[in-house]
């Protein structure tokens, strides 16, 4: 076991407090892949033999110091690579760590019995291919002929699915920087079902973004949705932006599009969360001229709402909607 997949059970506002729980991750080892919006990957190689302590070892104490130092109890997968220490977290509860062993016979025991969608990659579309020819857990896939599995799914796509039911992990962890990117989150007073709700927390959240990219003078090239249940399940999607970009109304409509794309249909939503990746300074990035006189205006009077909100306050100027 040398790969821990890590979630945090942070409350509602979250952006304050992981970079700081990264940092206790990387008490442990330099290899650390931030996951938001709660979550993270850390490759314990080289940590096991310093501290003299398996990984499992490890994670408890991560736990305890997580709750001792910020109070935020995590739930923690264990595995030999980043795809089953992913999937480990999925059956893990929140103060457990679920561990998947290295030996072969053991990944092969925690896989076969898995719904074929539990394999990362395997979307909905591919679920509904591979459950109408019978295969339908990890295991039949595992078991089924290389050639077979591509000529369902396509060559590419269906080596990588053959490889990841037998339990071939090629992944790493790639350290990155949550710093690298900005979120913010809009909870609900309630578990809201009314989509109309849903979609006035996305426009409040992504007004937000658009100003303080502006403010920062830096651009997002991928916009990334969050929508947390109340069962405390949450569903993530990323999108990479046509271009990059820190104008409101473009973000607002991306994040709507990722929105509808859910199908949501009377969810139990806590809390709607947008982030913006992958920020670049705003000099760099070149923004495709239109011959549209609506979008030169709205651009126009987002400057105009970004000086007005830096002398008056953040609500001097919001959209209709969001008034009440």
């Amino acid at each position: 076991m040398t790969i821990l997949c890590v979630r945090f059970q942070l409350p509602v506002m979250y952006e304050a407090a992981l970079p700081g729980l990264l940092g206790l991750l990387e008490e442990f080892t330099p290899v650390v892949e931030a996951l938001p919006p709660d979550g993270a990957l850390a490759d314990l190689r080289g940590a096991e033999r310093y501290f003299g302590r398996d990984a499992v070892e490890l994670a408890a104490l991560i736990r305890v110091r997580a709750l001792a130092h910020h109070g935020v109890d995590c739930a923690i997968g264990a595995g030999p690579g980043p795809m089953l220490a992913r999937m480990a977290l999925r059956e893990a509860t929140p103060g457990t760590v679920r561990v998947v062993p290295e030996a072969p016979g053991a990944v092969r025991e925690f896989l076969d019995g898995l719904p074929v969608r539990a394999l990362p990659g395997v979307g909905g579309v591919t679920a509904r291919t591979l459950c109408e020819y019978g295969l339908d857990t990890v295991g039949k896939v595992a078991a089924a002929p290389l050639s077979t599995v591509q000529r369902l799914v396509g060559l590419r796509a269906g080596r990588e699915l053959h490889e990841r039911a037998n339990g071939i992990d090629r992944g790493r962890v790639v350290p990155n920087a949550v710093s690298s990117s900005l979120a913010a989150e809009r909870p609900f007073t309630h578990d809201e079902l009314d989509p109309d709700r849903h979609r006035r927390a996305l426009l409040s959240a992504a007004e937000e973004l658009g100003t303080r990219l502006r403010n920062l003078e830096r651009v997002s090239r991928t916009l990334t949705l969050t929508v947390r249940y109340a069962d405390r399940s949450s569903t993530t999607r990323s999108r990479t932006l046509a271009e990059p970009t820190a104008h409101s109304a473009a973000l607002t409509a991306e994040a709507y599009r990722m929105y509808e794309a859910l199908g949501l249909q009377r969810a139990r939503v806590r809390a709607i969360a947008l982030r913006a990746e992958g920020l670049i300074p705003a000099d760099h990035a070149t923004h495709q001229l239109t011959f549209d006189p609506v979008d030169e205006k709205v651009r126009r009077l987002e400057e105009v709402a970004d000086r007005a909100r830096a002398r008056f306050g953040p609500r001097a100027v919001i959209p209709g909607s969001l008034a009440a």
